[in-house]
């Protein structure tokens, strides 16, 4: 059994296909439920007063979960190697800075590549902007000197800050921190509390579960004129990188760092103990279920058939259950992570009908909880498609982009689009915003060449990292 957890690469490789999935299909043709809740088609705007989740709801909760995942394969297992403690809290902050100012530099790099999208000379520029990017970000998989490697990086740096400050912006725009990538720069501020959060209370759960009602009192008495709860979350000492209302989604990384804990005890175990004989059939029905319920409460909240949803769920929570009773490595595994899911997932349906009902924005409790319980039983089922089933033709792919999300995240921008209007390509993909089928397919092509691309790098060993 190999040390790495390809059931949590292939989650995190599934949250950012759907992500660029999700960004990439045609606008104002689909059905509603093909987009965020509370941006419905066909003119996309916001509106808050919306209640329900869909497909693309879960995407950032899922890759957030997978964020929390990993922390026991990186810090734990730096830990138990004897890293020391403050060592690994700047090593923490050192990766929030890095990530924060990713965020910056993309989003300005996109506007910039917006001022002549189907020019040659702006398509080349985003190829370059990539290059510039694997030199600050990425870990050759050659042996050089480390002068060398620091040197190319700070040189990447000093490019591209100048960018940042002298490219030319559409007109209107100047170099401004505030204007980031959000979807990043939260990852940022997770990297940076979240990883805390669990380096300190690395051997006790319940002290680190003992931090959300803590985040949760400050904001439900951040309304209250006056207080020092208010105070504390509009205070903020560079607020282009940290808002305490980032700190929302401890409630998904904290979650995530406990089923980490499970996966990698399971691992652990695994190499020391013959799993229990479990049937083909049991597995099927495991799997099926477990997916069912994400499903069937995708449905049941978007609809809005809420009692529906919540007695359907139960039903199917105590049929996971059952079928989860057997000896064994594996099904301890699952059963845990089926405890801590499902009693997520119940939370956040006693939650729903707070704050007016689930919503992705502005986020809810009932929207944090109901993502955590989801996101463990997508655990459970991504456990048995990679690692008992091993269906490689259908979870390698998302383990490959799994172990280079952050290529992926940019390459639809940085590398397909440019490459297609080099190739004059690129307008076809307006042809396919006539219907909804067309529309999704659109999506299906950009986001499969983006794939490629993080595939690509995944198999030559070459990793971005924070």
């Amino acid at each position: 059994m190999n040390n790495r957890a390809f059931s949590l690469d292939a989650l995190r490789g599934y949250a950012i296909a759907t992500m660029i999935l999700s960004a990439t299909i045609c606008e104002g043709i689909l059905p509603g439920w093909m987009y965020h809740a509370q941006v419905p088609p066909p003119d996309h705007v916001f509106n808050p007063s919306i209640y329900g989740i869909t497909w693309v709801d879960l995407i950032f909760p899922f890759f957030l979960f997978a964020m929390g995942a990993a922390f026991p394969f990186s810090i734990g297992r730096k830990r138990e190697k004897g890293t020391g403690i403050l060592n690994l809290a700047l090593h923490s902050l050192l990766r929030g800075v890095k990530l924060t100012f990713f965020a910056i530099f993309i989003q300005h790099m996109y506007l910039w590549g917006s001022v002549s999208s189907e020019s040659i000379s702006t398509s080349l520029s985003m190829l370059l902007v990539f290059v510039l990017m694997n030199c600050m970000f990425v870990r050759f998989p050659w042996e050089m000197p480390k002068w060398t490697h620091l040197a190319l990086e700070f040189a990447a740096y000093v490019i591209g800050i100048t960018l940042l400050l002298f490219v030319s912006y559409p007109e209107g725009y100047t170099f401004d921190p505030t204007h980031s990538d959000i979807i990043i720069l939260i990852l940022a501020n997770m990297a940076i509390f979240g990883s805390l959060a669990y380096l300190f209370t690395l051997h006790n759960r319940w002290a680190r579960i003992a931090i959300l009602p803590f985040v949760m009192g400050i904001f439900l008495s951040s309304s209250t004129e006056g207080s020092w709860a208010k105070m504390l979350m509009h205070y903020s000492p560079a607020s282009w990188m940290y808002q305490f209302t980032f700190l929302k989604y401890l409630f998904i990384v904290i979650p995530g760092s406990i089923a980490g804990e499970y996966l990698y005890d399971w691992i652990k175990k695994r190499k020391e103990e013959v799993s229990g004989r479990i049937s083909h059939k049991r597995l099927s029905f495991v799997l099926l279920i477990s997916v069912g319920i994400i499903v069937f409460n995708l449905y049941g909240l978007y609809t809005r058939s809420l009692l529906l949803n919540l007695a359907g769920t139960v039903i199917l929570l105590i049929l996971l259950g059952y079928l989860l009773k057997a000896d064994g490595n594996d099904m301890r595994f699952w059963r845990k992570l089926y405890v801590a899911g499902s009693y997520l997932l119940m939370l956040g349906l006693f939650f729903e009908a707070f704050e007016g009902g689930i919503r992705k924005d502005y986020a809810t409790y009932s929207y944090y909880f109901v993502t955590s319980g989801l996101a463990f039983l997508a655990m459970i089922a991504f456990s048995i498609m990679s690692d008992i089933y091993r269906w490689k033709k259908l979870t390698l792919p998302l383990e490959m982009v799994g172990q280079n999300p952050m290529i992926a995240y940019v390459a639809a921008n940085l590398v397909v689009m440019p490459i297609l209007h080099l190739l004059g390509l690129a307008g076809y993909l307006s042809l396919f915003c006539q219907n909804a089928w067309l529309g999704f397919l659109r999506g299906v092509v950009v986001t499969a060449l983006a794939m490629l691309v993080a595939m690509l790098f995944t198999k030559i060993k070459w990793f971005w990292r924070t």
